[in-house]
């Protein structure tokens, strides 16, 4: 890449940096109470809503790590696409309404914690302090992965050293976020979502039209993919070998995790109305459906594209920068458009920095409308907390800026661990409340706590033979971790009081309808 190549994609880069961090300091001004801060007033309308919840979820991950297992293993890594589409279109369809609805009738509840808390009837505000530390602990891991995406990214694209690019992207996302609170990041998921899905569509069809679609089997072959093309392309099998069931099940129970990531969940709570909800499940769908897909057509078309260029092996860079090396070849060396090049490989940017700034913002309002008012100092003012918020922020940048700084950590293996967590602690809880009457507060206690403690046990303590029970039985933690969770829910609900009158009168409103 030339001098000129390179100068004219840092431009791209730097206006569109500089866009988000003004959006942030727009998104200031307006911000003056912790509604505004962590829900935008509840006022999202369905396209911001839509776009921000699943640019927010999907992260480096879907343009780096979904590609670059696939490119490096074969269609058999597709299967976690299709459990996420699944999960997708079971969290728009099933949960979102009932939990707009249901937080609004729990005393206007504004985080997922604090929903807990008055779904339950918690006075002594265990649940919300459980929950809290479990959104702090693994939100760290999660935030982690994205920054290490942006090191990636720029080390890639600029050469820059791996640690300066990780402080440089840290910083940018911390700054607006830092300012404009909920709406400065939904605004500029919104922007990013739009950038990511144009990305994902359009360079993968170029550099197809640019081999020969007739062509891809044969270069697939050349690279040298284990058990050849037909092999490659079969999604039946990974790495050469067929996949078990054990191994299909594991990537499909990914859509599991949906039911319990409070960075999603939390815009389900701030759409507007039932009008501006029934928009958003129609163009998130559509968005997962074409973004999956094509994050898979990118893993195979590479391989293909990019040969005789082997990405992972000796001296190159790591299969997951298959995108973004696609990119840059595509318009620097077959088409002179290095700027509009900057453009698309911002929107691998735009999937970090869009889940970055989400789980940046839920781990600051766990802490702090969560903890420090709800625990510590109930009586504490709306500046001091939204000031304690913006530090949390900060604080949580700088720790998720250390776990990253490991140049060769996977981003699929730091998200992997954080949406089990995740998954695993909420979404059993997240379900039950909503649509099982008898679910009551030890219920929701012994889920969470068990949730979270079985995918640690599960992926970090080495039980068999020096190896952890993950990497023994090749089951995901977050299957383990949501059936225990699920079970023990059901169990405790059973074998304790019932909820109070109270209670079940409040489910009962919300699922009439009766909600103010």
């Amino acid at each position: 890449m030339s001098t000129m190549d390179m100068v004219a994609i840092l431009i791209a880069f730097v206006c569109y940096l500089t866009l988000m961090i003004v959006i942030g300091g727009i998104y200031m001004k307006r911000t003056s109470s912790t509604e505004d801060y962590f829900l935008g007033g509840r006022g999202l309308s369905g396209w911001v809503a839509a776009l921000s919840a699943q640019a927010s979820d999907m992260s480096g991950w879907l343009l780096m790590g979904l590609p670059g297992a696939v490119y490096a293993f074969g269609t058999g890594q597709a299967w976690i696409a299709v459990g996420l589409f699944l999960g997708t279109i079971f969290n728009w369809v099933v949960i979102s309404g009932r939990l707009r609805k249901y937080t609004i009738r729990a005393n206007n509840s504004m985080t997922l914690p604090e929903f807990f808390e008055n779904r339950f009837h918690d006075k002594k505000r265990v649940l919300l302090l459980i929950s809290s530390v479990v959104i702090a602990v693994f939100f760290l891991v999660y935030t982690a992965s994205a920054l290490a995406s942006g090191g990636k990214l720029f080390n890639a694209v600029f050469g820059i050293d791996y640690h300066i690019a990780l402080a440089i992207g840290a910083f940018v996302i911390l700054a607006y976020t830092f300012m404009g609170g909920f709406m400065a990041v939904c605004v500029t998921d919104f922007i990013q979502g739009f950038l990511m899905l144009i990305g994902l569509m359009i360079v993968p069809l170029l550099a197809a039209g640019l081999v020969g679609t007739d062509n891809i089997s044969g270069l697939l072959n050349q690279s040298g993919v284990t058990g050849g093309a037909a092999s490659f392309l079969n999604v039946f099998q990974n790495d050469g070998k067929p996949l078990s069931f054990i191994e299909i099940l594991s990537q499909l129970a990914w859509g599991l995790g949906y039911c319990g990531m409070p960075h999603i969940l939390v815009r389900f709570m701030a759409v507007r109305d039932e009008k501006e909800l029934k928009k958003s499940k129609v163009i998130a769908i559509v968005w997962v459906a074409i973004s999956l897909g094509m994050a898979v057509v990118i893993g195979v078309v590479g391989r293909a594209y990019l040969y005789p260029l082997i990405l992972g092996s000796e001296g190159a860079a790591s299969a997951e920068s298959v995108f973004m090396t696609m990119i840059t070849k595509v318009f620097t060396e077959n088409y002179a458009l290095p700027f509009v090049g900057g453009l698309f490989l911002c929107g691998i940017l735009a999937a970090i920095m869009s889940t970055a700034d989400s789980q940046l913002l839920v781990t600051a309002s766990a802490v702090s409308k969560d903890i420090y008012q709800g625990v510590v100092k109930p009586d504490a003012k709306e500046e001091t907390v939204l000031v304690v918020s913006r530090i949390t922020v900060a604080v949580v940048a700088v720790l998720a800026f250390l776990i990253a700084w490991d140049p060769n950590s996977s981003i699929m293996g730091l998200v992997s661990n954080a949406w089990a967590g995740l998954g695993s602690a909420f979404g059993p809880i997240v379900l039950l409340s909503l649509f099982w009457r008898r679910t009551n507060f030890e219920g929701a206690v012994a889920g969470i706590i068990s949730g979270g403690l079985t995918v640690i046990v599960w992926d970090y303590i080495p039980l068999v033979g020096g190896q952890t029970l993950g990497a023994a039985t090749g089951i995901y933690s977050l299957l383990v971790g949501f059936a225990i969770s699920a079970a023990l829910i059901f169990i405790v609900s059973l074998c304790t009081k019932a909820p109070s009158e109270e209670m079940l009168q409040e489910f009962d409103d919300v699922k009439n309808g009766n909600v103010a």
